[in-house]
């Protein structure tokens, strides 16, 4: 598939965008890299995801695959020739989708919060943020492996700095085997070069030094 025409239209800092990255880098796919104004969309983010109007958007060949997890199981169906994202066992290939639907309703909307409220309403959101690092830092164990559920989970990341400083606590103190996970992956050249600093998105994005 030489001569496929492929697109992403992202948002630096978004950990979706940061799954499909990631995903074509560990399928050796290159394709074009166009960056979003979310306040001002392209034409052609809206013509290519007019449901939604929100990145992140895959385009192949012109047509266009919207939402990350789908992304990133589109990609791993359509580049077989690479080690496959998702398991060959029916079975571990549910599990794998079970655990990155409970990343996405779990981490995303926990993450936000942190960052966006204080006090005493702040301290109850980090406790069940990190009861949600925990649950799957059970599931993720000492795995060696790569695959779908570290794409899904490992851009959120790129954000622990930024809930670290908006909450006052460390990631790395309540969850451990969770950073070693995540640190594993960092080593990984997919990921290491998909992947902003987490520095840089808490200053980029907040204006904080």
């Amino acid at each position: 598939m030489a001569n496929d025409e492929v697109i992403l239209l992202d948002f630096w800092p978004s950990m979706f965008g940061m799954r499909l990255r990631v995903a074509l880098a560990e399928k050796e796919v290159k394709y074009e890299y166009k960056e979003e104004d979310l306040w001002n969309k392209s034409p052609l983010l809206l013509q290519m995801n007019p449901v939604h109007k929100k990145v992140l958007v895959l385009i192949h060949n012109g047509k266009s695959i919207c939402e990350s997890l789908i992304g990133v199981e589109y990609i791993d169906e359509v580049w077989k020739d690479k080690a496959p994202l998702l398991p060959c066992d029916p079975y571990e290939r549910a599990q794998a989708r079970f655990w990155a639907d409970y990343i996405d309703k779990k981490m995303y909307g926990l993450g936000k919060k942190i960052w966006l409220t204080k006090g005493e309403k702040q301290e109850a959101i980090k406790k069940d943020f990190i009861e949600c690092l925990k649950v799957l830092e059970g599931a993720l164990g000492d795995k060696p492996y790569f695959g779908f559920v570290d794409i899904s989970l490992i851009g959120y990341y790129c954000w622990f700095y930024t809930y670290e400083t908006y909450g006052n606590f460390s990631i790395e103190a309540e969850c451990p085997k969770f950073v070693a996970w995540a640190k594993r992956c960092m080593q990984r050249d997919s990921v290491a070069k998909s992947l902003p600093d987490q520095y840089k998105v808490l200053k980029k994005k907040f204006g904080i030094e």
